[in-house]
């Protein structure tokens, strides 16, 4: 039996590419799937066909976390899960703020699938007195108003906070996130928000991504060359196509 804690350690320690980070997840819903089916072993072939890259980006991309595979055989799926979770992190537990509980925000917190990935929903502010009070979701409190931020950070200790406001009020969201100390943020706010050094931030653009659909759409019925037409699977973790933002890093 293979013991997980050997040969492998966090991505922290590594110096891999972010394009390689990106495609991790990806990898690691494939094999979750693989896993459900009782599949107990997959080629980087296989893996590769599943996720849409080359098996040699497969292999390279592997190579990092320390896992190459056994020739002939291949990975083990459950072992090789475990190695991409705890490579990103996702042996343990995260607390999450969100800050706006308008539409996005409320989806957000009611999505079910960051539970199953470590990432718990410990508070969600807004500045609508009609919305605070409102349980949404799995969050462990009701939305609290957004005055309050300090207030809540410090009791929830929260390690990433998620911005699904208005993109006039996001910047002045940020810096408040940034001055309770939270070095993990996610944007969804249509706008280019700035951190100081060491604070990471992450950001989400669903019209940046339905405008590069409609190119790729645009050049599938022209019949263009070099038209690929529309992927099957947009992944907004694996296709990074975000600008660049001043004190968080992205590829």
């Amino acid at each position: 039996m293979v013991d997980p804690a050997a040969g492998s350690s966090s991505l922290g320690a590594r110096d891999i590419p972010t394009a390689t980070v990106a495609r991790l997840p990806v990898y690691q819903r494939a094999l979750a799937r693989l896993q459900e089916d009782g599949t107990a072993t997959v080629s980087s072939a296989e893996l590769a066909d599943l996720t849409g890259v080359t098996s040699a980006k497969v292999r390279k991309d592997l190579s990092h976390l320390g896992s190459y595979g056994v020739r002939g055989v291949g990975y083990d799926v459950g072992y090789l899960q475990y190695q991409i979770s705890r490579g990103l992190g996702l042996t343990n537990d995260w607390r999450v703020l969100i800050v706006g509980a308008g539409n996005l925000g409320r989806a957000l917190a009611s999505y079910a699938g960051f539970a199953s990935r470590g990432f718990d929903v410990v508070a969600i502010l807004d500045s609508d007195p009609d919305v605070v009070g409102r349980r949404i979701g799995a969050a462990a409190t009701a939305v609290a108003p957004t005055r309050d931020l300090e207030a809540v950070v410090e009791q929830y200790r929260p390690d990433i906070a998620v911005i699904a406001t208005p993109a006039e009020v996001a910047q002045s969201v940020c810096d408040r996130i940034v001055a309770c100390g939270i070095g993990g943020i996610l944007n969804f706010a249509p706008t280019v928000l700035t951190a100081p050094p060491g604070v990471e931030i992450r950001k989400v653009d669903l019209g940046l991504e339905l405008q590069i659909l409609a190119f790729h759409e645009q050049q599938r019925r022209s019949g263009a060359p070099g038209g690929p037409g529309i992927p099957r699977d947009i992944d907004v973790a694996a296709i990074d196509l975000r600008e660049p933002q001043r004190g968080g890093s992205a590829p």
